[in-house]
């Protein structure tokens, strides 16, 4: 069973990774490392560079965040910041999600029986 919950939380985890990335994102600027020890301290899943890396260039691509290179401690790094069209999207994303929380619960409590013919 344990496996199975793991699996099920690491498949939704990664359906809304870009989202989960944009949500930290808003709360402050963030470098690619710190997003993945973030995520994988907090829900629990390991995404590595190759799957997060990808992905911020994809939302970066579509406008939704911004970086730039700091080269402060003598290492370059290269650090995120959300955008405007990246917070209308944030906005969007948990409009979207609680409409489909309250289908899934209002499903819950719903009597199909007479609607099968």
């Amino acid at each position: 069973m344990v496996d199975l919950e793991n699996e099920v939380q690491t498949k939704l985890i990664k359906g809304l990774l870009d989202y989960i990335i944009l949500q930290y994102l808003n709360a402050r600027q963030m470098h690619g490392y710190e997003l993945i020890s973030n995520i994988r301290k907090v829900f629990g899943v390991y995404f590595g560079p190759s799957i997060v890396y990808p992905l911020l260039a994809s939302i970066e691509k579509k406008k939704y965040i911004s970086s730039c290179w700091n080269m402060e401690n003598g290492r370059p790094r290269k650090i995120y910041t959300l955008t405007a069209e990246g917070k209308e999207l944030l906005v969007f994303t948990e409009n979207k999600l609680d409409t489909i929380a309250q289908k899934l619960s209002s499903l819950a409590n719903e009597d199909f029986s007479s609607s099968q013919e």
